[in-house]
């Protein structure tokens, strides 16, 4: 079945001004609590492979990976300030670079295990493109494990992140996933008041999906 496509106004932002002068100032600050970092750091856990190589897009100061248990052999960070990505310890090597203005990513067909997005994917423009690429980078069977909570700079979110819920951004990001082609089974896994998380803590909702065969309905853990 032909999935439609989002008309570009979907794809608006408040702030339409060059992103570089958005990220020039770094913000150290955690965007999760300590609860929802230690699901994100559990579900990496289980879902990236060991001793693999990583690529962490949309990158900042910190990575939530668990590196000794995983024991990567090198994870690689692309992001919108430099500041930030040099006082990430878990980076191996960073470069910056602006999706929006290039969604072309700059590395070799299959050259990862795994590629992670975290809590970045509502400021993408061209997620489709994004994806796209994510798929090309990607090695056979390799994961890209996309993670979101309820916090968000709206001034930069696309105007479809806006206007959704957060049960309806694993719809919209499932369908990244299915535009994009390509990809397995995709997944979800949700951690918020209605699925064990205290009513003061962030929520966090994971989806992943595989390089391999066509997409199909989220199935949610």
């Amino acid at each position: 079945m032909s999935i439609p496509d989002l008309p570009p106004d979907y794809f608006a932002r408040t702030d339409e001004r060059d992103d570089a002068l958005f990220y020039s100032v770094p913000r150290k600050v955690m965007h999760i609590d300590e609860a929802a970092v230690r699901t994100l750091t559990n579900a990496y856990a289980d879902l990236l492979p060991h001793g693999g190589v990583f690529l962490d897009l949309m990158s900042s100061w910190r990575s939530h990976l668990p590196l000794e248990t995983l024991l990567p052999a090198r994870v690689v960070g692309l992001g919108m300030n430099s500041a930030e990505l040099e006082d990430n310890p878990q980076l191996d090597e960073f470069l910056v670079h602006d999706l929006n203005q290039r969604p072309r990513l700059p590395f070799p067909d299959a050259h990862f295990d795994a590629v992670l997005c975290a809590l970045s994917v509502q400021y993408l423009t061209q997620p489709i493109a994004v994806f796209e690429e994510v798929w090309r980078v990607l090695r056979p069977n390799g994961r890209f494990i996309l993670s979101y909570s309820n916090r968000t700079f709206p001034s930069k979110a696309t105007a479809v992140w806006l206007d959704t819920d957060d049960y309806q951004h694993i719809n919209l990001i499932s369908y990244y996933f299915e535009k994009s082609g390509g990809w397995g089974q995709i997944n979800a896994r949700i951690r918020d008041s209605q699925t064990g998380a205290q009513p003061n803590e962030d929520p966090l909702y994971i989806v992943w999906a595989e390089k391999g065969g066509e997409g199909e309905e989220a199935n949610e853990q």
